[in-house]
């Protein structure tokens, strides 16, 4: 298992975009499909002796394309793969899609509830 919820996410996910995954952002002119990610919170721990066996991310998976149909195939395929019973996450709602008018850009965006041990 990774030791993090990115670490988790990047490989689960890589090969559905020829390993096209990034944190954040993407560099200029990256070939599409492909993935962002990024942390955006997450359960709160108790820390009681200053060691925490299990911790939790709530991470943001943003699946970019040149059209709808290809950002929610992927998108698909992203839940498939981190819902699936070896890796501890739960998607947190539905997919949302968006377009970039700036970049011409299809999106479908998700997140999940990932467990990890650091």
């Amino acid at each position: 298992m990774a030791d993090s919820a990115e670490a988790i996410v990047a490989g689960a996910v890589r090969d559905f975009v020829e390993g096209r995954c990034f944190p954040d952002v993407a560099p200029a002119n990256t070939a599409r499909p492909y993935i962002t990610y990024q942390a955006v919170g997450g359960q709160s721990q108790s820390y009681l002796n200053n060691s925490v066996a299990l911790q939790n991310a709530r991470m943001q998976v943003n699946v970019w394309a040149d059209s709808r149909a290809v950002a929610r195939a992927v998108m698909t395929r992203v839940i498939g793969a981190l819902c699936q019973p070896s890796i501890r996450a739960t998607a947190i709602g539905a997919p949302v899609s968006t377009y970039e008018s700036d970049t011409k850009l299809y999106g479908s965006r998700a997140d999940f509830s990932i467990w990890f041990t650091p």
